[in-house]
């Protein structure tokens, strides 16, 4: 089976995204994505994460070819690739409709610095793009021009609908996801309670910087 570890990660990640309330229902989409090969794995459309087998996992190619697998892909396999093609260093994608990522993107706000674990995204800002149909290439199209005005963002909320974002793994992406989710849950409850202080600049510099070093560093050889 082509890209059998992938398949197999994506469902692991799938039921890990449903246990950690990031996506309701059959709500959201995975994808690991191959350099060597130009190939990425995606999780099916329309199937819950619990129910999906490394079988019904789809391998495309960029282009929208489907390589193998028997289901349709996501609907949204568009804001895949088109962050593979804007983000050379992605190797994973991830896109939830977790609640709060949400609540902001509905209220027309974009993620601020109010806590310094947003620093996985890349930017002191994650930024909002306008709301287009669902699963649509326009919708994709847009998501690519957030991407190339925030050259450095490794996420984007959408408006009246969710949160994507991308790293170099998956068990990354995840967490990614799972940090913005917790920054965005903190800044509503701060919008609510009528008061947000900022992370200087100066600040978010130094946590970008000790980012690099944070968590487990693989060993030098």
């Amino acid at each position: 089976m082509i890209m059998q570890e992938a398949r197999e990660q994506i469902v692991e990640y799938g039921k890990k995204m449903s246990a950690a309330g990031l996506s309701v229902g059959t709500s959201g989409n995975i994808s690991i994505y191959d350099k060597e090969t130009g190939y990425m794995a995606i999780s099916p459309s329309g199937l819950g994460y619990f129910d999906t087998t490394p079988e019904d996992v789809v391998v495309m190619d960029l282009d929208g070819n489907i390589i193998d697998g028997k289901r349709k892909p996501s609907s949204e396999h568009g804001l895949h690739t088109i962050f593979y093609r804007n983000r050379p260093e992605a190797g994973a994608v991830v896109h939830t409709h977790s609640p709060y990522c949400t609540t902001l993107a509905c209220m027309g706000e974009t993620m601020k610095s109010v806590h310094y674990v947003i620093m996985g995204t890349g930017v002191e800002e994650v930024p909002l793009t306008p709301y287009v149909t669902f699963g649509t290439p326009e919708l994709a199209e847009a998501v690519g021009e957030t991407l190339k005005a925030n050259p450095k963002t490794r996420a984007t909320l959408l408006a009246n609908h969710g949160i994507v974002v991308c790293q170099a793994n998956l068990p990354k992406a995840f967490g990614l996801a799972v940090n913005c989710e917790f920054v965005a849950q903190v800044q509503y409850q701060c919008l609510c309670a009528g008061k947000m202080n900022h992370i200087s600049h100066e600040e978010m510099e130094k946590a970008f910087e000790r980012s690099k070093t944070y968590g487990q560093v693989p060993d030098k050889k």
